[in-house]
């Protein structure tokens, strides 16, 4: 359900949703998504700094530094598949939406992000024993309150960004980052929602108390009132999707299919644990069939399913969900939250078969 400029959005926030783009989901299909696949939400203007004069600043540090695009490249190198995915991933199939991203289910992707591991740098500028966050800037800015521009910048906790796993990376399937996608370097969370994935990093910043900005305390938070403070998102939730199956008829997108046997197939994915299990319906969610799931290619990747379903004639309305090794299943229907965050409810594809 998406809104109109008359239920209250302005051009500006028509043209900031243009901006952003989905990945198809018809790219399920591939391990990779091509770069320009991937969805995309950019909070502000793309900002274009030239690689030559850009650095990333290490400030409140036992030794503070700085490090040229050269210097980064110059660290130990690694590369991953990971799935990214917006927390407002779904947010357009609340009955009741804040005016943000009108998202269905495109907000995802998975790519190959390469760069150096983010724990040995901030090792090399000394971590204070009194460090409780570390705080990431990124180079694109604007007003969210009280008319004051401010970039983007997220929090993590120093043991979230002390991990292994989390890069510092300036390369997307091989090439160095496209512009739209943080060059020259980004941060790369895995298991994080796409929020935590700050792009055009330019900061990193040791904190001794837990990082106030906007976007960790007023934004990116689970509430049903205005007036509570919320939970902050962080891990993302178990999900399973399936690539559409059929064609689409026009204007109502419904997917019209022959009758016999079909190989239906999708990806699922959590930011907790592997993925044990993933089902298929045929009849709206009353009986489930156990899909066959593939090893994830890497920790944070997702997995492919593929469940054999022989079509016969008539409406049917499929669905798939998944459940982690943590013991996390898909609900059957989203839980409600002002931001309109993680909507993890199962997916419903309504076919008919000819």
């Amino acid at each position: 359900m998406q809104r109109s400029r008359d239920d209250g959005i302005g051009l500006d926030e028509l043209a900031q949703a243009a901006r952003n783009h989905g990945m198809p989901l018809e790219a399920l299909t591939a391990d990779l998504t091509p770069a320009g696949m991937h969805y995309l939400l950019i909070h502000y203007d793309v900002p274009f700094p030239r690689a030559e004069d850009w650095s990333l600043s290490f400030e409140g540090f036992d030794r503070p530094m700085r490090l040229s695009l050269d210097d980064l490249r110059s660290r130990p190198r690694v590369s991953a598949p990971v799935t990214l995915e917006c927390a407002g991933n779904g947010r357009a199939m609340f009955d009741e939406r804040p005016v943000s991203q009108p998202w269905l289910l495109e907000a995802v992707g998975n790519a190959e992000w390469a760069g150096t591991p983010l724990a040995p740098l901030l090792h090399e500028a000394g971590v204070p024993e009194s460090t409780v966050d570390v705080s990431f800037r990124g180079l694109d800015q604007g007003i969210e309150i009280d008319e004051e521009q401010a970039p983007y910048e997220r929090g993590l906790p120093i043991d979230e960004a002390l991990r292994d796993d989390v890069i510092v990376a300036f390369e997307m399937n091989g090439r160095p980052l496209p512009p739209q996608h943080g060059a020259p370097a980004r941060l790369v969370v895995p298991g994080w929602y796409g929020m935590a994935h700050v792009k055009w990093l330019d900061r990193i910043a040791a904190l001794a108390e837990p990082f106030d900005g906007y976007q960790n305390t007023v934004s990116y938070r689970m509430r049903t009132d205005p007036d509570e403070a919320g939970e902050p998102l962080g891990r993302i939730r178990v999900r399973s999707l399936m690539a559409p199956p059929g064609v689409p008829t026009f204007p109502e997108r419904e997917r019209m299919v022959a009758a016999g046997p079909l190989t239906m197939q999708g990806r699922a994915w959590s930011g907790s644990a592997p993925i044990e299990r993933v089902e298929f319906s045929a009849d709206g969610a009353t009986t489930w069939t156990d899909a066959v799931v593939d090893p994830a290619p890497a920790p944070h990747a997702w997995h492919r399913w593929a469940v054999d379903w022989v079509a016969e004639p008539g409406v049917h309305e499929l669905a798939c969900r998944a459940t982690d090794a943590a013991g996390a299943t898909q609900p059957m229907e989203p839980e409600p939250n002002l931001g309109g965050y993680a909507n993890n409810a199962v997916q419903r594809v309504r076919v008919t078969v000819r």
